[in-house]
């Protein structure tokens, strides 16, 4: 039984109907993503539930309003774009914080809908809980992929900036670039997988492959302006910079989102360090190409 202390002004009914949307439409995201985690039980009970804690959360904002919503079909689909390029936990880490945004609003309704109020907090701290308890494989090797992505962007920034100097030909600067990228890869997942072996893990097939998917991934995007741009290779450098800031901001903000850790610390350091050693390495082509005389 919801009780209501007194009549519900117009101004508390939209932000209830607000609400009341939302919650359907994240029931349907829910159910969405479940049907894909056939292959992890656990964690589709999981999601289930939570999909199942939406509805009721749909029905008490209906009963209050006496009349039934209809879900955002655009945001269940751009959720469902997510999930597949993103992950199931970094697609529900956004809706949380969606979610978490809006409870400004529960203040205001409480004054009028007590019961409301107290079922729909009890609730969303429970969602949280059942996120935090998710176990999805690819977290699992953050380590690996930052180790893969880092490891290029350091070592393949500061290699393309040095031969931009020196060398006047992108064709040569791609060739060089794609040499010690592919090798670069093969080496590092090698390293990852003897150092897995080594400690014990019995994943460290599968912790390697993720370090040599991260650095071949890096390595196409960084080598791909010199491709496309040909003889300009300064502009080829400064979007291969670009580039370079891109994948940092955006692997941090997804590792900073799916698992909760700080952004703008991990951000910068990456940054200044893969920026630092692209400066000090095209610092070294100039100063090569100076004294050896070599003009490719």
């Amino acid at each position: 039984m919801i009780s209501l202390e007194h009549e519900i002004p117009q101004n508390i009914r939209k932000q209830i109907a607000i609400m009341q949307k939302g919650e359907i439409t994240e029931h349907f995201v829910y159910l969405n993503i479940a049907k894909r985690l056939k292959k992890s039980p656990e964690n589709q009970k999981i999601v289930q539930r939570i999909a199942a804690e939406e509805k009721g959360h749909y029905e008490l904002w209906t009963r209050i309003l006496g009349s039934p919503a209809k879900p955002n079909r655009l945001k269940i689909f751009w959720y469902g774009i997510l999930n597949f390029l993103l992950g199931y936990t970094f697609t529900l880490k956004v809706m949380e914080a969606g979610e978490n945004r809006a409870q400004i609003n529960y203040g205001e309704i409480g004054k009028f809908v007590p019961d409301a109020q107290r079922i729909a907090k009890d609730e969303e701290a429970h969602e949280s809980e059942l996120i935090n308890l998710l176990d999805e494989e690819r977290l699992n090797y953050v380590g690996s992929m930052v180790l893969g992505l880092n490891d290029a962007l350091v070592e393949l920034t500061g290699a393309l900036a040095g031969l931009t100097f020196a060398v006047s030909d992108a064709k040569y600067i791609v060739l060089s670039g794609l040499i010690t990228g592919i090798a670069a890869s093969f080496s590092m997942a090698a390293s990852e997988y003897l150092s897995s072996k080594a400690d014990g893990r019995p994943d460290a097939l599968k912790s390697s492959v993720y370090t040599g998917i991260a650095y071949l991934l890096t390595v196409a995007i960084l080598i791909l302006p010199y491709l496309l741009l040909g003889s300009q290779r300064f502009a080829a450098l400064g979007i291969m910079l670009g580039s370079v800031v891109l994948i940092i901001f955006f692997f941090n903000y997804y590792i900073s989102v799916a698992k909760s850790l700080p952004f703008k610390s991990r951000f910068l350091q990456m940054l200044g360090i893969s920026l630092g050693v692209a400066g000090f390495s095209f610092l070294i082509g100039m100063i090569a190409k100076q004294i050896l005389g070599i003009d490719l």
